[in-house]
């Protein structure tokens, strides 16, 4: 197997996003006066908005509609994307990859707004060829077809790919689309439909060349 491209996911991946996500989460509820701060901040990780607000909506008004209650979100975390941190060794690690000549795209269960947002907090818009959100596919994640499209746009067959996830909702994704799976477990824990564990992104480049065929790594170590 030959790893030509990673697609990373960037919520709790690339970018720790969960604080701000949780701060718009509750100041979006307050707008209809919904006091949401009992819930924890990880319940809704990895899970996409309209999820969100369907496990919400019985504590919204009856006035409430998903469309604004997501607006409001978006508006607060787009407003706020410069308190947005990314996740350690997040950055060297994406250039390092590209400098390697490896291609990284980002799949995300987010909407394109804030999936963009996140992409210019990062400051990694020129190195990714592109980013997939919610908005660009039908069934998001854990459906297999967020993944499978951007094999399709790079050209590449799922095995010539891998997957970096934090969430088992993009795991199970990226598994039944064929890509090799690395869950980034950064808070330890069960972790489930995955092909190798790192806790440290930096140690990713490595474990690529190890799914390199030997004379590929050769050439690498410059042997």
């Amino acid at each position: 197997m030959t790893i030509r491209a990673v697609a990373w996911d960037v919520d709790g991946t690339l970018v720790d996003s969960e604080p701000l996500h949780h701060e718009a989460l509750i100041a979006a509820c307050r707008n209809w006066n919904v006091d949401v701060s009992d819930i924890s901040d990880d319940v809704f990780r990895g899970v996409h908005m309209g999820d969100v607000w369907r496990a919400l909506a019985p504590r919204m008004p009856a006035a409430a509609k998903e469309r604004d209650w997501i607006k409001a979100n978006d508006d607060f975390y787009v407003e706020h994307r410069r308190l947005l941190k990314p996740m350690p060794k997040a950055i060297e690690t994406v250039t390092a990859l590209a400098a390697a000549g490896v291609r990284q795209i980002c799949v995300s269960n987010a909407g394109r707004i804030l999936l963009d947002a996140n992409i210019d907090a990062l400051g990694l818009g020129s190195i990714m060829d592109f980013t997939l959100s919610l908005d660009d596919v039908e069934n998001g994640k854990p459906h297999p077809e967020p993944y499978a499209l951007g094999c399709a746009r790079l050209g590449l067959e799922p095995r010539q790919m891998a997957a970096v996830e934090d969430s088992e909702t993009g795991r199970r994704a990226a598994r039944a689309a064929g890509l090799l799976v690395i869950a980034y477990d950064h808070l330890g824990g069960p972790i489930t439909h995955a092909d190798h564990v790192i806790r440290d992104l930096s140690k990713l480049p490595a474990l690529l060349v190890a799914h390199r065929p030997a004379t590929m790594r050769a050439e690498a170590s410059g042997a």
